[in-house]
């Protein structure tokens, strides 16, 4: 038995889909903003306030794994309702939201860890989606593109887990733009067309790798074609690669290249 915590973004349904192929036994806590999975009979809308009612349903399906995919946007504090349990662990969580979403996944992880309980990663059952090291495109990077690529490489080992930033535009040893918490879409749009430079999406130094990965499908594409980007660089194993036969195909087309690191 797997539990599942499922957000927005097409990530959380793809990794159900695989969940059901494999017939494994899963239930869902939907975390989605609009209970996109109502319609799963195994699928239960809890409150992240209601914490004793979370652990209790765990317990109760003998369930000691439990994995985190897509989106899980913060709530909203001042409306939410608490049991005894999240009126415990509350603070740490409410502590967590000042510094970024991200850190509220982690602060759940490390409530659920002393429950008992373990989480694994996000693509534990979807390993085709994150990809070895090489070139997957028809064309590679220059040597401007490998300059832009160490200064990126340089940018993220400094980072803090717990940053927001989870990427860069680079053009040359310039970084022209970072991710905001809108995401890697609103910092494309902010760019000129025919920037010639090229998207890095990159793990932060010691990010919890079982949750939160680097994410690319093929929106960003379009995007990064829109914004006349050169390519993108994604770290082995270390990502999240939707649709990827579509994007190889889509970036051969359009002369853009893909290389994991």
């Amino acid at each position: 038995m797997i539990g599942l915590f499922l957000g927005d973004t097409d990530f959380s349904e793809i990794v159900l889909s695989k969940i059901k192929k494999l017939k494994k036994k899963y239930f869902i806590i939907d975390f989605s903003k609009n209970n996109k999975f109502q319609n799963d009979k195994y699928s239960f809308r809890i409150s992240i306030g209601k914490f004793g009612s979370i652990i209790n349903l765990i317990k109760q399906k003998k369930c000691k794994k439990v994995l985190f995919a897509g989106k899980i946007s913060r709530p909203n504090f001042s409306s939410i309702s608490l049991d005894i349990k999240g009126i415990y662990y509350m603070p740490s969580i409410i502590r967590a939201a000042k510094i970024g979403d991200a850190a509220i996944i982690k602060s759940i992880i490390k409530i659920l860890n002393n429950e008992g309980i373990k989480v694994i990663s996000s693509i534990f059952f979807n390993p085709e989606l994150s990809l070895k090291k090489g070139n997957y495109s028809k064309f590679k990077p220059n040597k401007k593109d490998l300059i832009s690529i160490k200064k990126g490489r340089i940018f993220f080992n400094k980072t803090k887990s717990l940053d927001h930033i989870q990427a860069l535009v680079v053009k040359g040893d310039k970084i022209l733009a970072k991710e905001g918490k809108e995401g890697t879409k609103k910092m494309l749009s902010k760019l000129k067309k025919k920037s010639d430079s090229i998207l890095i999406k990159l793990p932060k130094k010691k990010q919890d790798l079982r949750m939160d990965l680097p994410t690319i499908g093929l929106q960003t594409f379009k995007d990064i074609k829109k914004h006349g980007l050169r390519g993108v660089v994604l770290q082995s194993k270390k990502n999240i690669f939707l649709n990827k036969n579509e994007c190889i195909k889509f970036a051969n087309k359009n002369k853009i290249f893909i290389n994991i690191i």
